[in-house]
């Protein structure tokens, strides 16, 4: 794996239920530490390759190189589970593993070695949306760049914990308040430079912004905008909990967990129209078409005029809970590690 991102949490502990894990990875950042990590990783694989039956990665990337040669080598099963940037190359907001030629190369020979891609939504495979530009389709996933690679593929949607992602019921709905979350890295690729453009357009409103302090680059912000840093689940919780909407404006987004976290406590989703957002909202919220500031406006316009807010809310949990739930991610990932067994 790259990292202990969230989503990699419940994979871990999912496997960990029914298997015997071991649990490999490196600060892949350093990226001229990245030959000597490959060397380790080999040093691994062969100490424990009387022991390992399967092997899962988390994301293509260099990370994937070695344990895909090692299990074609020894034929050992490998599965990698594909999240969004492994499939993606956006150079406009510096986005994308296959952006980059050396990376791109070593996600192709990582998914033409695994037996098995898992893709957290279709959109991976193949997708295209004019969101970004009104004049053309964007296309993406990783098929349009490799479109030769044979490997099987199968989707397995993330899954979301609706005992802990619940309103608290102590906590009533701010009127008016929208919540986004992403991080300082992220704020263009998220669309926090529409929120903030169109957030003086409502000062009647209130837009709680998780994950960064200040936005990067902008000198004047409306005073209705509240810069949240860092929050730890628990805080995270508090303000999913109050917040009446949930923007998941992404350019590009692989699955979307944090805008599945919001709808579980009952935020009204307002999503772009890229990959497969408008899948995970549903009719349950808004999506905006193409990324235009005054689009956004009539968005936001129609989302505060609904009369059916409560509803919306409740909708939106149970659309979450229904189809993106851990349980329905832990059952299909057991019954595929227990298919391709040696």
């Amino acid at each position: 794996m790259s990292a202990r991102s969230s989503f990699v949490d419940v994979d871990l502990a999912i496997l960990s239920k029914r298997y015997q894990v071991l649990i490999n990875t490196y600060r892949w950042q350093k990226k001229a530490l990245v030959p000597f990590f490959m060397i380790h990783q080999l040093f691994v694989l062969f100490k424990n390759a009387f022991s390992v039956k399967q092997i899962m990665i988390s994301s293509g990337g260099y990370w994937s190189l070695v344990p895909v040669v090692f299990g074609k080598l020894f034929s050992i099963p490998v599965f990698i589970i594909l999240n969004g940037s492994d499939c993606a190359s956006l150079p406009l907001v510096n986005y994308g593993n296959l952006r980059k030629p050396g990376l791109k190369q070593v996600c192709r020979l990582s998914y033409e070695y695994a037996t098995l891609l898992l893709p957290v939504s279709e959109s991976l495979v193949s997708t295209q949306n004019n969101y970004f530009s009104h004049e053309h389709a964007d296309q993406q996933g990783y098929r349009h760049f490799f479109p030769d690679i044979k490997t099987k593929y199968t989707v397995v949607f993330n899954g979301l914990d609706g005992c802990f992602w619940k309103k608290d019921p102590g906590i009533e709905k701010e009127k008016n308040s929208f919540l986004s979350v992403f991080s300082q890295s992220q704020y263009i690729l998220k669309g926090g430079d529409l929120i903030v453009a169109v957030a003086r357009r409502f000062p009647e409103c209130t837009f709680y912004m998780a994950g960064l302090k200040q936005p990067p680059g902008e000198t004047e912000v409306s005073g209705n905008i509240r810069f949240l840093g860092h929050l730890k689940p628990g805080e995270l919780l508090q303000y999913y909990s109050r917040s009446q909407f949930h923007f998941q404006l992404s350019v590009f987004e692989g699955f979307g967990c944090t805008l599945c976290e919001a709808m579980l406590c009952q935020c009204i989703p307002i999503g772009s129209a890229v990959n497969f957002i408008p899948g995970i909202i549903g009719e349950t919220g808004f999506i905006l078409k193409h990324r235009d500031n005054d689009l956004l406006e009539e968005l936001i316009q129609q989302a505060l005029a609904c009369e059916d807010k409560e509803i919306r809310g409740e909708s939106a949990r149970q659309r979450v809970l229904e189809n993106f739930s851990i349980e329905n991610r832990e059952q299909q990932l057991y019954a595929l590690i227990e298919q391709n067994k040696n």
